[in-house]
């Protein structure tokens, strides 16, 4: 109600955009198809109002900030992750089958979103275990819980988790690094860039160039997951023997 000074109460930002009432999936899915076309950098509170049709400030009640938002975007990537492994509806028969499931379908979930990628990285590395998202935890959950039916003890569950996080993330980042340097350029050594390349100080990197610009795909993924699991049930093996 209007005071006497002919002011009301401060308007509340509507969350009613053009596609209907907000929720925080519509909320995270728009924002998730900006960062995929236009890069994380495009991503703000202003531009994602804008795409949802509302005021900045009807966002901050289904993300408190940004830091809110970016983690809201880790989680709908682990969301798709087990909307995945649930379509996918293979029933693990062991538990190196179930690594090699959930890393098979994290690589896919990546490569549909590499803009989006780098978050798993610097969120996880700045939120703390138990605050970070429901989904991520899951996914921790479901890793560990595959290497205890494995039989292995509680310091060698950490460590084979460790290791399979490190690889399948490594080799998901060392993947989408971005190798073509003139992407109008036909020939391969100019593609590539490798004349800013110094042949006298990086002979080797310009001759293995070509190749590292090649993706390694599912393929070189499972075969690396199969040699880190090799490395720790051969060193079990051994220690129950000795």
């Amino acid at each position: 109600m209007a005071n006497g000074s002919g002011t009301g109460p401060a308007r509340r930002a509507s969350d009613r955009g053009r596609y209907g009432r907000l929720n925080q999936q519509r909320v995270l899915t728009t924002a998730l198809a900006l960062v995929d076309r236009e890069g994380l950098s495009a991503l703000s509170m202003r531009r994602l109002g804008t795409e949802l049709g509302v005021e900045a400030m009807a966002l901050y009640r289904y993300a408190a900030s940004k830091d809110s938002l970016l983690d809201g975007l880790v989680e709908a990537l682990y969301l798709e992750l087990e909307q995945r492994l649930a379509a996918d509806g293979d029933e693990d028969s062991d538990w190196r089958a179930g690594l090699h499931r959930i890393a098979r379908e994290t690589y896919a979930v990546c490569l549909t979103h590499p803009q989006a990628v780098p978050l798993i990285a610097t969120r996880l590395l700045a939120v703390p275990l138990a605050r970070r998202p429901a989904a991520v935890l899951r996914d921790h959950e479901r890793v560990l819980t595959l290497l205890r039916s494995a039989g292995f003890d509680e310091p060698a569950v950490a460590e084979v988790f460790r290791a399979f996080t490190a690889w399948l993330l490594g080799y998901v980042s060392v993947e989408l690094r971005p190798t073509v340097d003139n992407p109008d350029e036909s020939d391969p050594a100019f593609r590539l860039g490798l004349h800013r390349l110094s042949a006298k100080e990086l002979p080797t990197l310009r001759e293995t160039a070509a190749a590292l610009a090649e993706q390694g795909g599912p393929e070189g993924l499972a075969a690396g997951l199969d040699a880190l699991l090799d490395s720790f049930t051969r060193g079990s093996a051994s220690a129950a023997s000795g």
